[in-house]
């Protein structure tokens, strides 16, 4: 008899940006997001790095903010896509992640990536041409330290004794190399929400690299692929393009300044670019289940950026995934809190 499909897991991203300049004010609006995404169902919160501000701020430091997120929810899983690994030492990250987990009962999910920003890796003394380099020398060191080995001295292992991360670590990847390499060294895969440097739809772009990590895989436990796309949904189109429009626009034109996006694209263009699920629910609902992607995904996570939506309107979208998208897309609430990871 073929077992059920397994149930697939909700998520939501935030970057942790605001208006204006009042960044505790941005912070604590994004706690509140993951307190009523705790309430929800919501199976995972995660949080970006970025340590240069784009529109709105950002967050420079994530595991602080989810050592104050534990604090203040009790069953939803806690992550970062991304951590910005090569700008890190992996021991010392080592130890923040296991703090973390020891205080949130082991509910933490680690996503690294390798950044882009030259700013950033001059900031912090890296050489942004050896990204990739140094995003698979530390995250050996980092697999090494959250398994509760020794690194770099006699002796030393990272404390609080870490938890099982096996089915834990997460990498951020934009090609089908970078899958296979993700799934060679058994991290779950992490795909953006939208694809940069391609003229075809995010989602025809990725799904070959996500059957590049499947066909790669080797290990025993189960895969796992994390998708991340823009969702927006409000009681109508016109009501959703109001909070999130001039913003998706205004993103769409810098990426079109770095080569990223073509130049001078329309409102219209940056939503597609960005790959934009937005409108009333049976929209969103009719255009996920043609996503290309979401079939073969174990994880969809969900993010309004780069949109900076109202706080309330985004306690509103939060409330019709959660109740009226994800539910026709075949998800549910976990009946207990996933502490496994599972």
């Amino acid at each position: 008899m073929t077992p059920p499909t397994p149930r697939f897991r909700l998520g939501f991203l935030t970057h942790v940006q605001g208006r204006g300049d009042d960044p505790a004010r941005t912070y604590r609006d994004a706690q509140e997001l993951f307190v009523v995404a705790d309430e929800l169902g919501f199976d995972t919160g995660w949080v970006a790095q970025h340590h240069v501000p784009a529109g709105g701020g950002g967050l420079s430091s994530p595991w602080t903010f989810l050592a104050h997120a534990a604090a203040r929810t009790t069953r939803i899983r806690l992550g970062t896509a991304i951590t910005v690994l090569p700008l890190e030492d992996p021991v010392r990250l080592a130890e923040d992640i296991a703090v973390v987990d020891t205080l949130s009962g082991g509910r933490v999910e680690i996503g690294v990536g390798s950044g882009y920003s030259d700013t950033e890796y001059a900031a912090f003394g890296q050489d942004l041409a050896r990204k990739r380099e140094l995003t698979s020398e530390k995250l050996s060191v980092l697999r090494r330290a959250l398994s509760g080995e020794e690194v770099r001295a006699p002796g030393f292992r990272v404390q609080p004794a870490p938890g099982d991360f096996t089915d834990r670590i997460w990498q951020g990847v934009f090609s089908g190399p970078g899958a296979r390499h993700a799934a060679a060294g058994g991290a779950n895969l992490l795909l953006n929400r939208a694809a940069y440097g391609f003229d075809a739809p995010t989602d025809e772009v990725q799904r070959p690299w996500a059957d590049a990590f499947l066909d790669a895989w080797d290990r025993p436990r189960r895969p796992r692929v994390g998708l991340s796309r823009f969702v927006f949904p409000a009681k109508d189109r016109r009501t959703a393009l109001r909070q999130i429009g001039d913003d998706v626009h205004r993103a769409a034109l810098r990426l079109g300044e770095s080569g990223a996006f073509p130049k001078g694209l329309d409102v219209d263009g940056a939503l597609r670019r960005f790959h934009s699920f937005y409108g009333h629910p049976d929209e969103i609902t009719a255009a996920l289940r043609e996503e290309r992607v979401l079939p073969v995904v174990t994880d969809l996570i969900t993010q309004f950026n780069p949109a900076v939506p109202d706080h309330d309107a985004a306690i509103r979208a939060l409330e019709l995934i959660a109740t009226e998208v994800a539910p026709a897309l075949g998800w549910k609430p976990a009946t207990v809190p996933d502490l496994a990871g599972a």
